[in-house]
């Protein structure tokens, strides 16, 4: 059954209401005509619950605006949705991937994530070739998707939103690798839900990496918004030492911006559900309204947090990753590198939730809590304790 407008109704009863279902919900493709952003294809879709979120096709099908019943969700940079054709891979010392930063969730890898790194490239069997030389989050981000697939279907009275493409992260005498990725949300819903699939279509062993950069914005993100998650220890802090608290913003509250602003970074070790689920949250408890990010932690071991509440670019990142905080190279010296032989592949999944109201933070919170409660100091001590990813994590949480 669809949930629209405070009523049930089956297909019959959706479809004697409107000619067409796009008269509140639907998918719809548009090019972007103007500025840097000229000639991105996007879908727009459309819930019919107040939920409106665009996939970036030319983008690797991330997810560029969200907003619910007209309050942003996700935050814009001052970079704009900018065409990859004007991307630098390489520029600004590996960090001009800032330059095209923005949107609701940007993709990360997908042989590499995090800072600039020179990597041995043995792998690949080209003596031409000894390293690679990658950029800051690495190239899938900023790659155009093959579009295979979208609109709406029914599965008996539900109505499903989706759409489908294939990113190719590929090149000669180096990686072949493939995201194909499904996009959904029903009719009447209040979810995005990404399932992805990372393939090694090559024939070279090939590194694998890969975190959401999900970026939640204004009016969202606000003084005394708060980040809600089953920590079970803080791991690390980019700003930790003598001046850890010398902003004095921790990892639970947001500020109002501030022009003076140091970005700060954390990694926090999640407890996971029965079911091996991870809910983080992010809640505005004066507008009543959030956004839970839900992973799984045995496809998306580790998570950072991205605090920017710089003036102008005021935003809170919830990052669920496949390594460390550490890096590639640190990846490869512990043995905890994802290394994927001819047609081997990953599968990740991740759902993004609207929060609506009170009652529905409140019981958010009290699923994350029971979980793991997470520290009531702002300013934990970091543990330094980066566990063994090739080990089973613990479970007794």
């Amino acid at each position: 059954m669809v949930e629209l407008y405070g009523q049930t109704l089956t297909r019959r009863q959706v479809a004697e209401r409107s000619g067409m279902l796009s008269q509140f919900a639907g998918v719809r493709l548009v090019t972007l005509g103007d500025g840097v952003e000229r000639g991105i294809r996007m879908l727009e879709f459309r819930t019919g619950s107040g939920l409106r979120f665009t996939a970036l096709v030319d983008r690797a099908l991330d997810i560029g605006d969200c907003d619910f019943r007209g309050q942003a969700v996700g935050w814009h940079s001052p970079a704009g949705f900018r065409n990859p054709a004007l991307h630098d891979y390489e520029g600004e010392g590996g960090i001009a991937w800032a330059r095209s930063f923005s949107g609701l969730l940007m993709t990360c890898g997908l042989d590499h994530i995090l800072g600039p790194q020179e990597v041995p490239a043995d792998s690949y069997n080209y003596p031409g070739r000894p390293t690679v030389r990658h950029a800051l989050h690495g190239r899938i981000g900023l790659i155009p998707a093959r579009l295979t697939s979208y609109g709406e279907t029914w599965e008996g009275d539900r109505c499903v939103l989706y759409a489908e493409g294939i990113v190719q992260q590929s090149t000669v005498f180096g990686e072949d690798l493939h995201l194909i990725r499904r996009i959904e949300a029903d009719v009447g819903g209040l979810e995005i839900r990404i399932s992805d699939r990372v393939v090694n279509h090559g024939f070279s062993r090939t590194p694998h990496m890969l975190f959401y950069h999900v970026n939640v914005g204004h009016p969202l993100i606000d003084e005394g918004a708060r980040y809600v998650a089953p920590i079970a220890e803080v791991v690390w802090a980019a700003h930790a030492g003598e001046d850890y608290a010398a902003q004095g913003v921790g990892y639970g509250r947001v500020p109002s911006p501030r022009s003076t602003f140091r970005e700060q970074v954390w990694q926090h070790e999640m407890a996971a559900d029965a079911q091996g689920l991870v809910p983080v949250a992010v809640i505005n408890d004066r507008l009543g309204l959030g956004i839970e990010v839900e992973t799984r932690k045995d496809q998306l071991p580790c998570a950072y947090q991205w605090q920017h509440f710089q003036s102008g670019n005021y935003a809170m990142g919830i990052e669920p990753s496949t390594h460390h905080v550490l890096g590639d190279l640190a990846a490869r010296e512990r043995g905890e590198m994802i290394w994927l032989e001819h047609d081997e592949e990953r599968s990740y999944d991740l759902t993004l939730r609207i929060l609506d109201g009170a009652d529905a933070i409140a019981r958010t919170e009290r699923r994350i809590a029971a979980v793991a409660r997470q520290p009531e100091d702002e300013f934990p001590i970091p543990s330094g304790n980066f566990r063994d990813l090739t080990a089973p994590a613990p479970t007794d949480r």
